[in-house]
């Protein structure tokens, strides 16, 4: 095996292609249906696909999401190097499995595809885990600070051995996660869709031969590999540079920047990320070490599959890309890190890719999605003081971003991964809460001559006392995902406690929720950015989204310049006169940041917050966060919580700011660095 030479014609080779992914997708159909957990079940957060002898995915299924084409399987295979017919591994930590894993509720499985007792490739799926003990239940806070509060860290070892579950591990497992029940579930549910793939791999090599199968993996690589960077020509050639923010990291008030500096040269792009902020004392750290991880790539893999559908899914995809990342960033974390809540930065990060991209050419991209997505949990205790149950009621989303000729999608953006909702049905019998009402997010979507898609609105009630809500991945409530060419942002993220009552309570960014039976939480996700003058949209179009409830009634005279009669007809004499008398002196050519960003920016512009990171760089990690929130509270001593008060409000008189930043970095960096 190995040394006979094969040829494989296009032919053959789109065969295989189709076979090798029909096999993937067998598995994940397999994992999907013996699961126990409702996030696997109807939202899907899983993965499956077969690898190549080096650990890169070759056999992918088109119903996984795109950021799961992995090709890091090979560093846990190395850590294992006596491996037999019937083992299997299981890792779920970021930092030992060298980048397979992203965070510990992920747990992750390879195992050996052998023929004629040689090893020919490697079966990988995942689940995320609804609870992988740690110190909230579901794992996942904002405030935990390091890996070891997250949850039980599992390194690259076997979970059965020629066959046989390795019961130690089993009594660990169990013994260190709220819903053991389920977990073991779900990891047979994975074992089952692993012998799935080993069993469909058999049926192609007894009809292609185990050569022709060998040469096919990295064929299939290839072609994949020349097929993206035909795409990536599309993109002009020269150097784009765009940052984009996190409203903070809940432990402090302070702003999160993402900077990309992307190079495109002859289809192949080299992503600079050295400009973004250092790694944060919370959960939102992204453990990508230092290399081109999928995990820096989505936004970029989207458009080269949005351009190309047609290619093999598999790891050639990221073959013409090359990252400079260096260790300490937000987006390279360092051990121990948290990195819990990793899919928020890599959102905010995607969303700078999208800024990049449309620098270099607004016809080829859209405007931002919303910005945000929420895995809305709620945890309860057994009336009878039995287990806990840890129950994700709704992995909440928002709108697409609008693009040339073209509205953005409502309710179910999915530039990230395309889970599914939760049914109600399932929600209201597996967990104790009611869904009161689960909608669209009115006049959410950004206003533009193509209109941003709308995000989702949710009201649950709690039937029990001594619940707990948590929500991560809460964003969008400060920095609203930004306009193009003239199209305006959409609105923020917002979340109420008991809306309509007495007690009604605005929320910021949730950690641990406390809530009794009769609260009710509404949570109303951001609007993703809109394309094009809004007063260039035609009438009939935006009386069509207040028909259906995308857009009210009252919104349309500011936002669109349209005038809607009581009956919901198109006042066409009212609305030539309002359009022809407006000022355009807010129409921005390009983008449409809004008053928060605008008002951040006026002290902390690109050269300021390059001499303030240069600064951080230079001290050591362990005093970096210390020293930038003291910065920071020098300049705005009044920072509001994102949600709350606005930053132009605060922010009022920039020149007195710039003065106490100025003076604080020289006491902190010295005089010389300050003033450069």
């Amino acid at each position: 095996m190995g040394k006979e030479t094969v040829q494989l014609d296009p032919i053959l080779l789109e065969i295989l292609n189709r076979k090798v992914a029909a096999a993937a997708d067998e598995m994940a159909v397999t994992l999907q249906r013996t699961s126990r957990s409702t996030y696997v079940k109807e939202a899907a957060d899983y993965g499956t696909g077969i690898a190549d002898l080096n650990g890169n995915i070759f056999g992918y299924p088109a119903r996984n999401s795109v950021n799961h084409i992995n090709r890091f399987c090979g560093p846990s295979i190395r850590a294992i190097p006596d491996l037999k017919p019937g083992d299997v591994i299981v890792t779920n930590d970021p930092y030992l499995s060298g980048g397979l894993a992203t965070h510990l509720p992920d747990l992750h499985m390879i195992k050996p595809f052998i023929h004629a007792g040689k090893i020919v490739c490697y079966g990988w799926c995942f689940i995320h885990f609804s609870d992988m003990g740690g110190r909230v239940p579901s794992s996942i806070s904002p405030s935990n600070h390091e890996i070891f509060q997250e949850g039980l860290r599992v390194p690259p070892m076997k979970l059965v051995r020629k066959g046989v579950l390795n019961e130690d591990f089993v009594k660990i497992f169990t013994a260190n996660c709220r819903t053991p029940d389920a977990n073991m579930g779900d990891v047979q549910a994975m074992l089952g869709a692993l012998h799935t793939g080993s069993e469909r791999v058999a049926d192609i090599i007894e009809r292609h031969g185990v050569a022709t199968f060998v040469a096919c993996q990295k064929a299939l690589q290839d072609y994949t590999a020349e097929k993206t960077r035909a795409v990536l020509r599309r993109i002009p050639e020269g150097t784009y540079a765009f940052w984009d923010y996190m409203d903070d990291d809940l432990v402090t008030r302070i702003p999160l920047r993402f900077r990309i500096a992307m190079t495109v040269a002859d289809g192949k792009i080299h992503i600079d990320l050295s400009g973004s902020d250092p790694q944060v004392r919370a959960a939102y750290n992204v453990p990508t070490l230092g290399i081109a991880h999928p995990w820096l790539m989505m936004r970029l893999i989207s458009f080269i599959l949005t351009n190309d559908s047609s290619m093999a899914l598999n790891a050639g995809i990221y073959r013409h890309i090359s990252v400079t990342n260096p260790a300490g960033t937000i987006m390279n974390a360092e051990f121990p890190d948290a990195v819990g809540i990793r899919h928020a930065a890599a959102r905010r990060l995607s969303d700078a890719m999208t800024g990049a991209i449309l620098k270099a050419s607004p016809d080829i991209m859209a405007a931002p999605s919303c910005g945000a997505s929420v895995p809305f949990v709620v945890a309860e205790q057994s009336p009878e003081g039995g287990k806990p149950a840890v129950q994700v009621i709704e992995p909440l989303r928002g709108g697409m971003g609008a693009w040339k000729g073209h509205d953005g999608a409502d309710n179910r953006e999915n530039t990230m991964n395309n889970m599914n909702n939760h049914p109600v049905e399932t929600v209201e019998a597996d967990a104790g809460v009611v869904i009161l009402s689960y909608d669209i997010h009115p006049d959410s979507g950004g206003p533009g001559r193509w209109r941003g898609g709308v995000g989702q609105r949710i009201t649950t009630e709690v039937l029990r006392d001594g619940c707990t809500i948590l929500a991560r991945g809460m964003e969008r409530l400060r920095f609203s995902a930004w306009g193009v060419a003239g199209g305006k942002p959409g609105r923020p993220f917002r979340a109420i406690l008991n809306e309509g009552r007495t007690d009604e309570t605005e929320l910021s960014k949730i950690d641990q929720l406390s809530v009794k039976a009769g609260d009710t939480v509404t949570f109303m996700m951001p609007g993703a950015g809109g394309f094009g003058d809004p007063y260039l949209r035609a009438p009939e179009s935006v009386r069509t989204d207040v028909e259906r409830g995308f857009v009210t009634r009252e919104a349309t005279a500011d936002d669109y310049g349209v005038v809607i009669t009581r009956d919901g007809q198109v006042d066409d004499k009212a609305t030539k006169k309002l359009r022809s008398g407006r000022v355009r002196d807010n129409i921005r050519a390009d983008f449409d940041f809004g008053p928060e960003r605008e008002a951040w920016e006026a002290v902390f512009d690109d050269k300021t917050m390059e001499v303030l990171n240069t600064g951080l760089y230079s001290l050591p990690k362990s005093v970096r966060q210390e020293k930038r929130r003291w910065i920071v509270s020098q300049a705005v001593p009044d920072l509001p919580v994102a949600g709350t008060r606005s930053l132009a409000e605060t922010m009022a008189d920039p020149d007195a700011i710039r003065a106490r930043l100025v003076k604080a970095m020289a006491e902190v960096f010295g005089d010389e660095r300050a003033a450069n």
